[in-house]
């Protein structure tokens, strides 16, 4: 069996194994360690589930999710409806600032603007939106707010992946500019690469990450 068969055939039973997921209507296709994903499913919050199972299977070096949402007759809902639930649903998130976040829906799909303070802010309204009936996408066009220099931010991310058993040190190089930061370097495994790319969003100040990492 063929290094690609072999991919295509882990990514498909790693779908099959998430519960969140009805594989049956998703398409694998695999080559040089990127995996396309084709079908459909119903629900936004399926499909993204569907992307993180694959970005978890080892050897995967990139993911093309042409997965299409088809919502069941019972779980349409109006984009005033959708907006609405979106609004309710902000409001009863503590880790986001009051008022901060603007929202507009149109034809199921939510689109975020606003400025934040941390970047675990701009994350949490989206996995908020991800979640609601209706949905079909989400753009997040939400800002953070830049509050440090440069030189913070790069001591910072570079401490912080130090303390992180994960990593070798010396493989990994951090530069920042601004609030934006690039990540370079070599990790063992697409996992760990996200996992950089997660500790450098926590640093504070952050406001873009390019994440140059490759995997060996």
């Amino acid at each position: 069996m063929s290094q690609d068969s072999q991919l295509q055939k882990a990514v498909l039973e790693e779908l099959s194994w998430e519960p969140s997921v009805n594989a049956a209507h998703i398409g694998v296709a695999a080559k040089d360690g990127v995996v396309t994903l084709t079908g459909h499913v119903e629900s936004f919050a399926e499909k993204r589930a569907a992307e993180a199972a694959t970005r978890r299977v080892k050897a995967v070096k990139a993911v093309a999710e042409e997965i299409e949402v088809r919502l069941p007759f019972e779980t349409k809902r109006g984009d005033d409806e959708i907006a609405r639930a979106a609004v309710e649903r902000l409001a009863w998130d503590v880790s986001i600032p009051r008022d901060a976040i603007k929202i507009k829906v149109e034809n199921g799909w939510v689109t975020l603007t606003g400025e934040v303070d941390w970047y675990y802010q701009k994350n949490a309204a989206d996995q908020d939106m991800r979640r609601l009936f209706g949905v079909v996408g989400v753009t997040n066009q939400i800002t953070i707010k830049p509050r440090v220099n440069a030189s913070n931010i790069m001591s910072d991310i570079i401490l912080a992946l130090r303390r992180s058993w994960l990593f070798d040190p010396n493989k990994i190089s951090v530069t920042a500019q601004g609030g934006k930061v690039w990540l370079s370097g070599t990790v063992p495994s697409p996992h760990d690469r996200q996992v950089a790319e997660r500790i450098a969003w926590a640093a504070p100040g952050v406001t873009d990450v390019e994440n140059n990492i490759r995997i060996i």
